[in-house]
């Protein structure tokens, strides 16, 4: 019975993880209170938000309600909405910011202006105005937040009887450079260095101690060897293994 020893990627796709927008996300949640109001709901704007996401597309709901059985087990399928207010003396400002389950931004809208006297109208004008960067961006829900589109894989494993063995590409070899300290996060892990600073973001496959994984410059695989950890990716067609030290 075939056994396979080393799961090795060629990525076809990674847009699922390396380019996380407003087409990864189905849900919204809307907060039922501004940080710059002094009650709930005040002059309307959060039911406003609301309505204004439904219209872009979104399932929207407030994040204190109930909510379906998919969002309430996993909250990261959804965007977090915020509006934030830039202090004025005759106009309202408002900006409309998307932000993940981790808090990073995926969409920060440009600033929606009102100079109504009114209370009332100037909100809900500057908001209306703040969402139109979002509705010029084309949106269609094609993928959940954290899956892979697309992904090839090389098994290399052990040959039936009478056939040649399947050998693995050999690798240029680099020694570790540093502690790498991995975060936890919804899909996996980020790893930080010392400084700190984000090197390397991992994402868990159905495989164990192997990881789908980005550095910014090249894209491929954190896997366990022999006890070690190393990132192998293809540079100009030459298979690249560098051994890494990661802190779980």
């Amino acid at each position: 019975m075939k056994r396979y020893l080393l799961l090795l990627l060629l990525f076809t796709t990674l847009s699922g993880y390396a380019q996380n927008t407003i087409n990864n996300y189905k849900y919204v949640l809307v907060p039922e209170q501004y940080s710059f109001f002094k009650e709930a709901h005040q002059y309307g704007l959060n039911n406003l938000t609301k309505i204004l996401l439904e219209e872009k597309g979104f399932t929207v709901y407030f994040d204190n309600k109930d909510l379906p059985t998919e969002l309430a087990n996993n909250k990261c399928k959804a965007l977090n909405a915020n509006v934030t207010e830039k202090k004025g003396m005759f106009t309202t400002t408002l900006t409309l910011i998307l932000k993940d389950c981790q808090g990073n931004v995926i969409f920060k809208g440009k600033e929606g202006k009102s100079r109504e006297k009114e209370f009332n109208a100037s909100y809900n004008e500057a908001l209306r105005n703040a969402f139109v960067s979002l509705n010029e961006l084309p949106y269609t829900f094609t993928a959940e937040a954290g899956k892979v589109e697309s992904v090839k894989a090389v098994e290399v494993g052990v040959a039936p009887p009478n056939q040649p063995p399947v050998v693995a590409a050999a690798a240029e070899s680099t020694e570790p450079s540093g502690t790498l300290y991995a975060q936890a996060t919804a899909n996996g892990f980020q790893l930080i260095d010392t400084t700190p600073k984000k090197v390397m973001t991992l994402f868990k496959t159905s495989v164990q101690d192997c990881f789908i994984a980005d550095n910014g410059q090249s894209k491929g695989v954190v896997l366990k060897k022999d006890g070690k950890w190393f990132f192998e990716y293809y540079n100009n067609d030459k298979l690249i293994s560098e051994g890494l030290l990661i802190k779980f």
